[in-house]
This record gives C-alpha cells, structure tokens and sequence, in this order.
C-alpha cells in the first residue's frame, strides 16, 4: 500500500475498516476514486437508492441498493454520507448508538487537507455566486507557485482536486447547509451571504434533504464559524447581526453591506455578494485594481439571475436556481420594466403570500407550472385580487414560453424564476434551466 506524504494519520485509521459509502453523487464517486487510488485496504460498501448505479473506476467494491440501500448502517465501522441524508434518520442514529463513526467527504477532506487556507462560503442564496467570484480574484493574483482550488457545493467534488493541493495553496469552497451541519473543523475565512427560510420540507421524495426547525438550518449554517480561532475571520451581512449577538464568536467578525462597484451582476442582492467578497480580498491584501477589474468583467453563474439574450427588444432572464419565494422577491426586485414570470413548480412548504404582493407590483402575466406550490400560489394570487386572467397554466417549458411570447411586447422582460422546486415536470433546476434557454 502506497500513500502519498501528505496525507495524514486520518486516512491510515480507514485501514483494515468496513467504509459504507452512504449515497453515490458525484461527492462520494470522487472519494471512492481517492480511496483506491491511495490503495485503501478497507472494505468499500457502495448504498444507493438507485439500483442502476455504477461505479466510473475498475475497483471491487460492494453495492448495497434499491428501497433497502440504508437498512444495517450499524454493521458498519464508518459511514460516509452523501451530504443531504438526514442526520435524524433513525438508521443514522442507530448505527452512531453501535458505535459507528458518521462522516462525509466534506468532513473527510477538511481533517485531511494539507493547506489550512481554506475560504467558505455559506448562505441560502449567494453562496455560488460568492465563492465564484473569489477564487476569479484570487486567481488574478496569486503567483505561480501557488494556486487556487474551487469546489464543493458548486458541482465540484473536493476529493477530485485534494491530491494537487499543496501547503500555501489556497481553497474556495461553496458549501451547503446539509455540508456543514455535523462539521467540527471551520475554514481559515468563512463568509455567511445571507440566511433566510430554506430547505425545512422535502420536496423531493427521493432526497430527504431538510431540516427539522429553522434553528436547526441556522445551527447548521453556523458551523461555517462555530470552530474558527482568534485568527481567523468571519465575514458576516450586517442584516445578520441580530442572528449572531448570543453566538459566541472566536474569529475577528467583520460585517458588509453593499458594494458599488461597476458590475454586470444585477439586483441589490449582488451588491452584498460582491461586498463580501472584496472583503475577503482585502483581508488576503490583494490590490483595489485587481478586484475592480474582475468585479467589473465577471458574469456571475448560469441558472442565477442569467441574462440570456434580448430578441425584438424583449430581454430574457434565467434564474432557474430561484428555488424560493424570497429568491424570487429579490429577482422580482431587481428590474423595473415590465415582466413575464414563469413561476412554480414542487412546493417545499413556502409561503408565497409576501411573493404575491411582489408579483402584483412587478409583474403583467404569470405562467404557473404545473405543480404541487399551484394552488396555493393562485390562492394567495386571488387574495390581491391579481387579473385571473393574467394567470395560465403551463404543463411543459414548450407551452410555458409559448404563453410568455404571446404575452410580451417590446420592453418586457420574460424571467423564470419558479420559486418552487422543479421535481415533477423536471428533472432538476438546470434541466428547466436550458430547456428555458433552448425555448429562446
């Protein structure tokens, strides 16, 4: 067995154990790879839902799936989760009674990783966008010698970029709720963009990823600073402040607001991501000309607020990743002509009552996906007396752009921005995402 120098005792305690990789995405797929790259000599238990799954590497491993992938976890020494099972699972909490240790690759790569100069980045919305525009201006300054790693919640898996990193590197990472929450080591700098209700219902049967109460979802979120030291920083939005004055703080906390510098990234909401992250170059004292120069050229993230295209002096946007009303509300926010929204979807147990007085004041027609948030969003709609007839019924994104056109005059704006989850009618976000884009 041949492990590389440095990598520490962590890995070596994985030797001769039983390793239940709970949950195949492409997360754990990475840290099967890394393990058996690193000849691992452990037995390698793969649990998935999906009985159709496959590993990508030549490796014999064992596979536990279908509807009983996660009966026995308590016969298992470690557990490596996929980050959205539950915690609370009762077969979670009887394997931790057994005595098996519960971890996940996030965790993993946070006890193993050999810089210390790790930046994340955490809230409900923002946190893509952030951490995106951070490494863009690290990476505009840094030298040859060291270098930048992206990743984690962003669709970049850590465990498929730990093996290059070095000691004076640097590593950016999005991370999510369902990341943070059972995490006992927090980044160098941590960066919270926003906190607003999210992830408390599941709207995906197949995904039960939610959290019991809102102080649980900000408990999570939390652990992004809960474990920092005195030389460490929390950057913090001031709207937030109240969130944290009973929390104890052992990092230096410092608050941001809005930023005005020259950007192509629309809405208020930017404003404060772009803050936060010139307040992360400034700690790392990167120079004002270099963050100036990549605020101003940097186009943000697909799927977030996107402008796609303006076709007969009407402008189409994409915020397909607006998987709530607050979301949706700040899309809302950011245009002053008239819009087009295509809104709803699976419903996550939302409140679209404040979403419908925005939608009254910004909006000229709303086409409704087919969805379990449909009635209760033409509820709150018929409370404010919103023109029914200016609601349609979509059951396809053919059919949904199809009403938006018919709809529109030059000077509109067609926005989706569903609020909602897109389970049902589509697979995913960023398959309503570019069937949007293709519709154009």
């Amino acid at each position: 067995m041949s492990i590389s120098q440095n990598i520490n005792t962590k890995l070596i305690n994985l030797m001769q154990k039983k390793i239940c990789i709970l949950g195949f995405g492409i997360e754990n797929q990475a840290l099967v790879e890394f393990l058996v790259s690193k000849k691992i000599d452990c037995e390698i238990t793969i649990c998935d839902l999906k009985k159709d799954t496959e590993c990508p590497i030549g490796h014999s491993v064992s596979w536990h799936t279908g509807k009983d992938y996660d009966k026995n976890l308590d016969k298992f020494d470690i557990i490596l989760r996929v980050s959205f099972y539950p915690l609370f699972s009762s077969q979670i909490k009887k394997a931790k009674k057994a005595g098996v240790e519960i971890s996940s690759a996030i965790k993993l790569f946070f006890e193993i990783c050999p810089t210390k100069n790790i930046i994340g980045v955490t809230g409900t919305k923002g946190k893509g966008t952030t951490a995106s525009l951070i490494y863009n201006i690290i990476n505009n300054n840094i030298n040859n010698s060291i270098h930048t790693y992206f990743g984690g919640n962003i669709g970049i898996p850590v465990f498929s970029f730990l093996d290059k990193i070095k000691k004076d590197d640097w590593v950016v990472l999005e991370l999510s709720s369902f990341q943070l929450e059972d995490l006992n080591i927090s980044p160098k700098i941590s960066v919270i963009t926003n906190f607003s209700k999210e992830h408390l219902y599941p709207a995906d049967p197949k995904n039960l990823n939610y959290h019991k109460t809102l102080k649980n979802y900000w408990d999570a979120k939390f652990n992004i600073a809960k474990f920092q030291t005195k030389n460490d920083f929390l950057i913090l939005n001031k709207k937030l402040q109240n969130k944290v004055k009973n929390k104890k703080i052992n990092s230096k906390l410092k608050y941001f607001n809005k930023s005005n510098l020259k950007s192509k990234l629309i809405g208020e909401h930017n404003k404060e991501n772009i803050a936060s992250a010139i307040m992360v170059a400034e700690i790392l004292k990167i120079k004002k000309d270099i963050i100036k120069n990549v605020v101003k050229n940097f186009k943000g993230l697909e799927y977030r607020l996107q402008f796609i295209k303006e076709k007969n002096n009407i402008k189409y946007y994409n915020d397909s990743f607006a998987t709530t009303p607050e979301a949706t509300i700040t899309a809302l926010k950011s245009f002053s002509n008239p819009v087009i929204i295509l809104l709803g979807g699976a419903d996550k147990g939302s409140n679209f009552k404040q979403l419908a007085k925005i939608i009254k004041q910004k909006t000229k027609f709303v086409v409704l996906f087919k969805g379990t948030a449909q009635d209760k969003i033409v509820k709150e709609l018929k409370k404010i007396n919103y023109l029914q007839k200016n609601i349609k019924i979509a059951d396809s994104m053919k059919n949904a752009m199809k009403i938006a056109k018919q709809n529109s005059i030059a000077g509109d704006i067609i926005l989706l921005s569903p609020a909602c989850a897109s389970f049902g009618i589509f697979k995913n976000y960023k398959e309503r995402g570019k069937l949007f884009n293709k519709e154009i």
